[in-house]
């Protein structure tokens, strides 16, 4: 299966994306088979249709810490450092935060490729920057501080684009339930300036999130590009979906069979929150 740039952007077109369209991009390269020009034909197909694209930015990897000794917040589900000494030598060896950081690689090979070729603004988070082009960009970024980094997102008005990916990677359901009290974790990062930082609202698992998908497949737009399905979702309606399914269930979207796993810590969240 060969994809060309060009056929990109036309089932980007398809979907009824345009200049006048505002988008979150998840994707995934991989997912539409052979990519003539690889990341880069995806980038400037996404920048040809579409009037302004926000992607993650996160440097996770490289700024990412573990708690100080003695910190241990309530339903935070992240084990602090057994001692100084062992903290030291992990923010020695993690990358003090920068504007040029490279994009994480687990978030795909697409936003870091949109942050070499297409120069965006970005924002200053050390763990979850975001970055953006087009006309709404800088409001949508301003949106962003350190005790809010989905902001982004909250200011968007527009779509959810998946491609090639499900909806573990729809960080707008992260949102609604931060917004539901729940999913708010503290993070520790090295920051710009080489000391340690505490960063509230990091969201936590997605790993159940797909099952949202009944709930929003009545506004759901679809096409397949190659071998890559490609949904379009209104931003609004994914709050709205995790909204109603987390009233009526706490755990709807969570794991409930691993007590280990972070979901347990953000459902103790919500039920403490109400």
């Amino acid at each position: 299966m060969r994809v060309t740039a060009e056929e990109i952007a036309d089932g980007l077109r398809r979907l009824g994306l345009d200049k006048t369209s505002t988008v979150i991009v998840h994707s995934s390269l991989s997912s539409f088979g052979y990519v003539d020009g690889g990341a880069e034909a995806v980038c400037q197909a996404l920048t040809s249709v579409c009037g302004t694209l926000l992607l993650p930015g996160g440097s996770w990897d490289l700024t990412g810490i573990p708690a100080p000794p003695g910190i241990a917040r309530p339903n935070n589900a992240y084990e602090p450092a057994a001692c100084w000494a062992e903290f030291d030598k992990k923010l020695s060896q993690a990358t003090s935060f920068r504007m040029d950081l490279p994009v994480d690689r687990w978030l795909g090979v697409i936003p870091e490729t949109f942050r070499r070729t297409r120069s965006p603004l970005r924002t200053a988070h050390p763990l979850f920057s975001y970055q953006a082009i087009g006309p709404d960009a800088e409001r949508l970024l301003a949106a962003q501080r350190l005790d809010w980094p989905l902001g982004p997102i909250e200011a968007l008005d527009g779509d959810v684009l998946l491609i090639g990916v499900d909806h573990t990677s729809n960080t707008t359901i992260h949102l609604a339930e931060q917004l539901l009290g729940m999913s708010r974790f503290y993070r520790y990062a090295k920051g710009p300036d080489n000391t340690w930082m505490e960063l509230p609202n990091i969201s936590g698992e997605s790993h159940r999130f797909d099952a949202i998908e009944p709930a929003l497949r009545s506004v759901t737009k679809e096409v397949h590009i190659g071998r890559s399905r490609v949904r379009r979702i209104p931003k609004d309606a994914v709050l709205a979906a995790t909204t109603r399914l987390v009233l009526d269930n706490p755990a709807a979207l969570l794991c409930t069979d691993n007590p280990e796993c972070r979901c347990a810590a953000a459902l103790n969240q919500r039920l403490a929150f109400v």
